[in-house]
């Protein structure tokens, strides 16, 4: 089974997906990678969730990627004694660390370092930014505030820093035990919630090692200030728009959107675009125009892969949600317009032989007009570093490493294949032939373009470059 489109589609699992029968229509659909939210998950769902997902995996004889999303520090406000007070533009309001239930003049703020963290002038945002405060007085038990906007505030109540940076790590202890339990699942993508720094991504790299590809999620204006270093040390990125939009304003949303894309195909790594694509799904079998204009604006602008959140999870169409985000895709990169604005998008190669290698396979397969650029790799790297490249001409990756082709299930314009590794070059030509031919990329008499690295099964020497014809009985290169 073959994908009519290069940008892959992310699902997130929930009440309205977790049924192995389920799971396999979203997959049919065009989903490429589930997303299993471990805010709501327990232990023993999420092992559920993974089985049904490899049981539909063999079924359909495809590789399926699979993303668990670490819910990261969720801060919060205490209780009232009323469960909610009114509240006035210009008044004073104070969070403090006493555990006395809250009236008009206070609240119990049940974290420590926000207290010692935040300083006057810096805003807390409340109730996904319902509630405006600005830090007045501060001395490390007890934040004084004046209210900006907003008219009321309840019981445990998000809080959003968008001007303070918590010296914490990102990892609670939810967390800690969430990632000790996906690590010995067959999980291939780890998401990091809330991550203000590289740092909070090298904590998890040290126990994590490479068992899964760690994604960042950038939903805090630190992170924005700090993407160049993050990009460098995660495997790939996700645009959380949610909480992106609360900390930051909204106009300034579309333009982080583009940067963080940019800056991950310019570093090589896999990048998403989340949340609200098709927000009225979740209740509506068909999307607004506005939607619609999204997701196409994130295809156009290169990114990886999109994806949907509680339309898939929890709404009353997932499947239909799916098959609509897959239609607007198809649509959109067969539009005349597309070629150009993803060429022009085209990042400068890094001086490394696979960086060359890629540059120079997609040039000739455009050029010759070749049927399909077929790339062996064992870790992904070259894989990433071909789809880096964003090639009109199909990308087929080989590998003999099951956990490397799921992997790639989230990069753009790959079509994956578990092969046997080569022992010799005429072994490699004739099997990548053999599978364009299956795999319908290519037919007999047709030019294909092969990289590989030799010599054979060492990681990161792809080197070579070979244009082979396609025997008259698709089994052959020449």
């Amino acid at each position: 089974m073959k994908r009519n489109r290069k940008v892959k589609i992310l699902a997130t699992l929930g009440p309205a997906s977790s049924e192995e029968v389920m799971i396999e229509k979203l997959f049919l659909a065009g989903a490429d990678v589930f997303r299993i939210n471990m805010s709501h998950a327990s232990h023993d769902l999420m092992r559920t969730l993974v089985r049904r997902i490899r049981a539909v995996e063999k079924r359909v004889g495809r590789s399926i990627g699979i993303l668990a999303d670490l819910q990261g520090p969720k801060l919060r406000v205490g209780t009232f004694a009323g469960g909610k007070v009114e509240l006035k533009a210009g008044q004073k309001f104070t969070l403090d660390n006493k555990e006395a239930a809250g009236n008009e003049k206070r609240v119990y703020l049940p974290h420590p370092e926000i207290l010692e963290a935040v300083k006057p002038g810096e805003r807390l945002l409340i109730d996904d930014g319902r509630l405006e405060l600005v830090c007045e007085k501060s001395d490390g038990h007890s934040l004084t505030c004046r209210v900006v906007a907003g008219t009321h505030i309840s019981d445990r109540k998000g809080v959003s820093l968008p001007d303070t940076t918590l010296g914490v790590s990102a990892l609670t202890e939810k967390d800690h035990k969430d990632l000790r339990a996906v690590l010995k699942e067959e999980i291939d993508w780890l998401a990091l919630s809330f991550i203000q720094r590289p740092e909070d991504v090298t904590e998890v790299r040290k126990i994590a090692g490479d068992r899964v590809g760690i994604l960042s999620k950038i939903e805090k204006p630190q992170a924005v200030q700090r993407l160049e270093e993050i990009v460098a040390v995660s495997d790939a990125l996700m645009v959380a728009r949610g909480d992106l939009g609360v900390e930051m304003p909204l106009e300034s949303v579309p333009g982080a959107q583009i940067e963080i894309i940019k800056a991950c195909r310019r570093m090589g790594k896999p990048v998403v675009v989340a949340t609200q694509m098709l927000e009225s799904m979740i209740s509506a079998p068909v999307p607004t125009r506005a939607e619609v204009s999204d997701v196409a604006t994130a295809v156009m602008e290169g990114t990886d892969a999109i994806m949907l959140s509680a339309e898939s999870a929890a709404g009353q169409y997932p499947v239909e949600a799916v098959q609509t985000m897959d239609k607007i895709a198809c649509k959109i990169e067969r539009d005349s317009n597309y070629p150009a604005m993803i060429s022009a998008q085209h990042p400068l190669p890094e001086a490394t032989g696979s960086d060359a290698i890629s540059l120079a396979a997609r040039h000739i397969a455009e050029t010759l007009n070749l049927s399909a650029i077929i790339a062996y790799t064992s870790t992904g790297t070259t894989g990433i570093r071909a789809s880096r490249e964003r090639p009109q001409t199909p990308i087929i990756v080989l590998s003999p490493v099951l956990e490397t082709v799921r992997r790639l299930a989230l990069v753009w314009g790959v079509h994956c294949v578990v092969t046997d590794d080569s022992t010799s070059l005429d072994d490699m030509v004739d099997g990548a032939c053999a599978v364009a031919c299956a795999e319908g990329f290519a037919a007999p008499g047709k030019r294909v373009i092969i990289t590989a690295g030799v010599p054979f099964g060492r990681p990161g020497s792809t080197n070579m470059l070979r244009i082979a014809y396609i025997s008259e009985d698709g089994k052959k290169g020449v």
